[in-house]
């Protein structure tokens, strides 16, 4: 573990000056992405993407097992993230906003529809847009409820937005990484102090036609992620909350 650390530190110290210079200079920077890939790769992950490359203007729906979630799509997609705002220690969250992380809160319903809209405005720029929809991270075996609210960001946008499910599949170690109703200081330990490699397939699924619905949205997309995936998950409603 005090290796991975180590490794991670002597990354951030490379990847921190070029990305601050680079977009002093230029006024935007590709190290953030480059720099979650490469951590994922340190802290042993071994990512392998499938699936056409994301284009800009993409809404990206993935499933959620881990904090190696965003290590991993963010490495092969270049995607940014719709995150809770009360996401962890400020150096995490400075991490977060380098790689312009939008933030919401969960359960503010009132304030929904200007989050979406924070969203869909994103989506006008060519960084895609991730967002895990079951709004936590899920056991590894099975898809939690979908949350389709933010997912009206897609017919706020100006710009015409594909959206991709896009399934992380952990294969049989999915439960064991899975951040699941564990402390999140014992799970990134737990992770960063695992033996050996850990294969992971970005699954990048063909693009959902959709009619503007987001309920319909939400549940085209968590069957496509089950198929990808090969769970059987349990209802209730693949929308979760009627929200």
């Amino acid at each position: 573990m005090l290796v991975r650390v180590a490794a991670l530190a002597l990354l951030f110290l490379v990847c921190a000056p070029l990305h601050l210079a680079t977009r002093a200079v230029t006024g935007t920077s590709p190290w953030p992405p480059r720099f979650l890939g490469a951590a994922a790769w340190l802290v042993g992950a071994r990512v392998r993407v499938e699936g056409a490359p994301v284009a800009p203007h993409s809404l990206l729906i993935a499933n959620h097992v881990s904090w190696l979630d965003i290590l991993a799509v963010a490495g092969a997609t270049g995607a940014a993230f719709v995150s809770k705002d009360n996401l962890g220690p400020g150096f995490v969250h400075w991490l977060a906003d380098q790689n312009h992380t939008i933030y919401v809160r969960r359960g503010h319903i009132k304030g929904a529809r200007n989050q979406a809209l924070e969203i869909a405005l994103a989506l006008e720029g060519n960084q895609p847009i991730a967002l895990f929809p079951e709004g936590t991270v899920g056991p590894g075996t099975h898809l939690l409820p979908f949350r389709s609210t933010l997912l009206e960001a897609a017919n706020y946008a100006s710009k015409d937005v594909t959206i991709r499910p896009v399934a992380l599949d952990y294969g049989p170690n999915g439960p064991d990484i899975a951040w699941f109703e564990e402390p999140a200081k014992a799970n990134v330990l737990r992770i960063l102090g695992r033996k050996g490699t850990l294969p992971i397939i970005v699954k990048l699924l063909a693009p959902l036609a959709h009619d503007g619905n987001r309920k319909s949205i939400a549940a085209d997309a968590r069957r496509a992620l089950e198929q990808a995936l090969g769970f059987n998950s349990p209802e209730p409603s693949p929308i979760g909350e009627p929200r």
